[in-house]
């Protein structure tokens, strides 16, 4: 597990803060097709040392790296100060990047017969899963990642030229739930970068997108929905709460 020490931490902090001010160096640290990984070791980590609904991932810069600090909040959203700070660096995917959500139906057929054993009435309904957990729908994943891949440049270079970088994002606030999938046998996260429009800030925001591996995909069990896409992470500046 790739980890910061304080004061390696710190510097990776401001490193980011000073480049994301700049369109070119922006554009050498960030490809728009590179992603994050998350091992069990780093999952596991912010499992035993988070204690909030939300985890904070920090923006870094380390060796001319983009990189991605866990950090773990207390109950009030308050990091907690701790002397290791688990990081994983921005790449290259290695394999597809495969978005599975798989759908249960529940089908509930009746029938009534009389008392001499003639059917008399039937009715049929189906009824819709209902997400239990923070599930983002594929086809919006989707879109969000794409539309990173083509307009991520045109986004930074504005953000640069109209407001010097100031409302580029230092870090995410994200649901904790991301990293505690109910299904067993999870092998790595993937993080990647996505767009998405709010309509309370009325502005397109980046986003993480989380999409978990298990060592059996197809192994569903009885979940209402079943998905390895998770989303809901907030971005600071605009949202932040530190």
């Amino acid at each position: 597990m790739t980890i910061f020490n304080k004061e390696e931490y710190t510097a990776a902090i401001a490193a980011w803060d000073a480049s994301s001010k700049d369109y070119s160096t922006i554009q050498k640290l960030i490809p728009p097709n590179y992603v994050f990984i998350l091992s069990l070791d780093q999952i596991d980590w912010v499992k035993r040392n988070n204690k909030c609904t939300d985890f904070c991932s920090e923006m870094g810069v380390y060796k001319n790296q983009l990189v991605l600090i866990l950090c773990p909040l207390d109950p009030s959203g308050q990091k907690i100060a701790v002397n290791e700070y688990p990081y994983s660096i921005l790449s290259v995917l290695t394999t597809n990047l495969t978005l599975i959500e798989t759908q249960e139906y529940t089908l509930v057929k009746n029938a009534v017969l009389s008392k001499d054993l003639q059917q008399v009435d039937k009715t049929a309904d189906m009824y819709f899963p209902v997400a239990n957990m923070p599930v983002m729908e594929q086809d919006k994943a989707v879109a969000a990642i794409e539309l990173w891949r083509d307009e991520s440049s045109t986004w930074f270079y504005r953000e640069c030229d109209e407001f010097k970088g100031t409302r580029i994002f230092k870090r995410f606030y994200v649901p904790a739930e991301d990293l505690n999938p109910s299904k067993e046998g999870l092998s790595y996260i993937v993080c990647s970068f996505g767009i998405k429009f709010s309509e309370i800030y009325q502005r397109t925001l980046v986003t993480l997108i989380f999409i978990s591996f298990y060592q059996d995909l197809q192994n569903t069990g009885s979940m209402e929905v079943i998905s390895n896409t998770y989303d809901w992470s907030r971005p600071c500046p605009p949202i932040c709460q530190l």
